[in-house]
């Protein structure tokens, strides 16, 4: 028979090793090649890294309330109260943890872990009351770019009772870090989607900052040599932020050079289309884009002196698309200003 003593001191013991359970390795031999964990957050203990995806400045949307359903014809997911649609550094981590690990232990652990580094959490769907056996739709900033030895429905296809979410928020002079945890269990092991028994977790984590510009300007002569040859000339340089229409100031050399184009052949006239990514439904992009190229049209007549009757504005939304529109690559492509000659 135990003593109360080694009682004592194997609650302890279970105590520590449960603290250790998240422990950080910075890369293990079994790890996806060229994964990493993220310096913020450790892994949890006997975990490897199955998918892997490091984005210097990417979209995401992070969860807050109940998820609701998905609109397939929008391209959209619906909550209870609008998520946080956040820009900046986004990292994507899977991890797979095999044996009897759960999900539920795999969430708590990292729960306990964001709360000693200080994170608030956002939302917990363990612990709300309105959550359903699916409370999220898992396809966050183009899954399919995600690098992974497991199948891409590898979450989806485990979505039953055991998925749970979080998501958690630390606030930093330097700029606000979010993560968002997505845990599910395979009490089996599948080969279809390659998946071991045990537990996975998608530790997704952004790092809100602002994009460092690094578009080539491009000046008035390029323009106008571009004009002539394809009837047209796409711009990147002019800024907006996400579903608006508010010129960005960093903007301003791209505005100059058109005003530079037009101040050199006085009898120039252009239509200034706007063009989105599609996210988002038709209407609200073929709105977005028309007051975006209100926008450039105003801002050429207001602070370069262009005479507006020489701009006429038009938005496209995303009917006009020069890239794919699943890969954030592909959608910053399509989100462009085109100049095009009025001959009319």
């Amino acid at each position: 028979m135990l003593s109360t003593r080694n009682l004592s001191l194997g609650r302890r013991v279970s105590f520590v090793a449960g603290a250790l359970a998240l422990a950080f390795v910075a890369v293990r031999a079994d790890d996806l090649p060229d994964a990493q964990d993220h310096p913020l957050l450790k892994r949890f203990g006997g975990s490897e890294i199955v998918g892997y995806d490091a984005k210097a400045f990417d979209r995401y949307e992070v969860q807050t309330s109940t998820y609701k359903g998905f609109d397939f014809s929008r391209k959209a997911r619906s909550y209870a109260s609008p998520p946080l649609i956040l820009e900046g550094a986004v990292t994507r981590i899977w991890y797979e943890a095999a044996g009897t690990t759960s999900a539920l232990e795999l969430m708590r652990n990292y729960q306990n872990e964001l709360r000693a580094g200080g994170f608030e959490i956002l939302y917990d769907s363990g612990a709300d009351p309105a959550a359903t056996k699916w409370p999220a739709y898992f396809n966050n900033v183009g899954e399919k770019d995600l690098r992974t030895s497991r199948s891409h429905f590898v979450f989806r296809a485990a979505r039953d009772s055991s998925t749970l979410v979080c998501s958690a928020k630390l606030g930093r002079p330097e700029g606000d870090v979010y993560v968002q945890l997505t845990a599910v269990q395979w009490d089996k092991a599948h080969p279809t989607y390659k998946a071991r028994q045990g537990a996975y977790i998608a530790v997704d984590i952004v790092e809100v900052k602002a994009m460092v510009q690094n578009m080539i300007v491009v000046s008035a002569g390029e323009m106008a040599a571009a004009i002539g040859a394809a009837g047209r000339v796409a711009l990147y340089g002019i800024l907006f932020d996400f579903n608006k229409a508010d010129i960005k100031p960093e903007s301003k050399p791209a505005l100059e050079e058109i005003a530079k184009l037009m101040k050199s052949d006085p009898g120039l006239k252009l239509y200034v289309v706007g063009h989105t990514d599609d996210v988002g439904g038709l209407e609200a992009n073929l709105a977005l884009s028309k007051r975006r190229a209100d926008a450039v049209a105003g801002a050429l007549t207001r602070d370069y002196g262009i005479d507006a009757a020489r701009l006429s504005p038009h938005g496209l939304a995303f009917l006009s698309p020069v890239a794919v529109n699943t890969t954030e690559e592909g959608r910053a492509k399509n989100r462009r200003v085109e100049l095009v000659p009025q001959t009319r």
